[in-house]
């Protein structure tokens, strides 16, 4: 099947039609004349299937660029390519808006069209620097640190052992540097009578009251801990874990209702003192909104490659930053989507950590030429155009998901 050849009505009529044709884009921009020629995906089988985007001009510049994991991300960024081929790729903005609005009969207010789109805008970003010869965060506004905290997603495989966590929390903090962590709490305790009801029983919250007592007496004050419930517990629930929380020292819980319903969230949040972060699973500035302003919650965390992009990431920042919310970015990436979101949390004044999922696969770092991204627990940014990382293409092509086919050559 040819996607980019794919019939759509609403996507060859629309009166908010932003290609450059349409708005009279024709001066003269000298060397930044500059035109986006193809876009192109791999799937890398990493910790998670990797979605890597290129962006490629034809000035000879290929901006790399990572879309949230999953399926159909290729299929949906080959239909998006005609709509940006041809176009200046130094106009992200509006191109971030042409894809939207061109895929607004396929639904892109969320979902998969947005990852989709945030992937290309993650390369855009990288290509543009490269062309006008500056660093990513220089295009976000400029820097407000030279390194982002990074926080490191911890896991072991007696999960549901308080002890086994505690002294996981311990190596990582003793042996790797962190001193910031994230133990999982939705983990089965052998308490449990029925899985799909989202209840907790008494029992327990008390063992996962007991691995966050574990987990944080055992770090002290060499390290913040976070909790993240994946969306598992029902209102109440989650109120009573929360409440039980209180007496430890909770970075933050993170997720312990499902997303969709927004006043839900808002009471849970404001039923307890534990601090509650949530986001990863809500899209774009517009739907990050009511969280922000009706406080329901008191860390946002965004998942760049997933949310919109750098830009979007960008404005939700400004927008939480109005209402003094920090902000701790969601990640699941490769070093491509993972580097995005250091240069995003340079560039804003409320970043407090960006999380990195994969401290237990040995190559991740491979995947591109430049060494030593994480030390002591910061990911430096880098003043390097673009992202300022170069993919290891020979690693790419040692990992690649069955059936997938390298990039074409720059």
């Amino acid at each position: 099947m040819n996607y980019r050849q794919l019939r759509d009505p609403n996507a060859e009529y629309t009166m908010r039609d932003l290609s450059g044709e349409t708005m009279g884009l024709n001066q003269d921009r000298g060397h930044r004349d500059v035109e986006i020629t193809d876009v192109q995906t791999v799937i890398v089988d990493g910790n998670y299937p990797w979605t890597l985007v290129r962006v490629y001009t034809d000035s000879g510049h290929v901006g790399n660029g990572e879309a949230y994991w999953g399926g159909a991300l290729p299929e949906i960024i080959e239909r998006l390519t005609p709509f940006v081929v041809g176009e200046n790729p130094l106009d992200i903005d509006r191109l971030y808006e042409h894809m939207i609005q061109k895929m607004s009969g396929e639904g892109s207010i969320a979902g998969k069209d947005i990852a989709a789109i945030s992937g290309i805008e993650l390369a855009l970003h990288d290509v543009v620097g490269k062309i006008l010869d500056v660093p990513a965060y220089q295009l976000l506004g400029g820097k407000y640190r030279d390194a982002i905290r990074v926080y490191c997603d911890c896991h072991t495989e007696e999960e549901a052992d308080p002890e086994a966590c505690a002294e996981e929390a311990e190596r990582v903090v003793d042996d790797l540097g962190y001193d910031a962590l994230k133990f999982d709490l939705d983990v089965p305790s052998g308490h449990e009578k029925d899985r799909a009801n989202r209840h907790l029983r008494t029992p327990e919250i008390e063992h996962k009251a007991e691995i966050v007592e574990r987990v944080t007496e055992r770090v002290g004050d060499r390290a913040d801990v976070a909790f993240d419930c994946h969306w598992a517990f029902s209102a109440g629930s989650a109120r009573r874990l929360a409440r039980r929380l209180e007496a430890y020292d909770v970075w933050w819980l993170e997720d312990p209702v499902p997303p969709e319903n927004h006043d839900v969230q808002q009471t849970v949040t404001q039923s307890t003192g534990t601090p509650i972060a949530v986001g990863e699973n809500v899209y774009r500035t517009h739907g990050q909104r009511r969280l922000i302003e009706e406080e329901a919650l008191d860390i946002i965390a965004p998942d760049v490659p997933k949310v919109g992009g750098m830009r979007e990431t960008r404005k939700i920042a400004t927008l939480a930053d109005l209402y003094y919310v920090p902000v701790a970015m969601h990640n699941v990436s490769s070093p491509i989507g993972t580097m995005a979101s250091a240069h995003v949390g340079s560039a804003i004044p409320n970043a407090l950590a960006l999380e990195y999922h994969s401290y237990e696969l040995g190559w991740w770092e491979e995947l591109v030429e430049e060494d030593d991204l994480i030390q002591d627990g910061y990911m430096a940014v880098p003043e390097r155009p673009g992202l300022g990382l170069t993919l290891d293409l020979d690693t790419v092509a040692d990992h690649l998901a069955e059936g997938e086919t390298m990039f074409d050559e720059a």
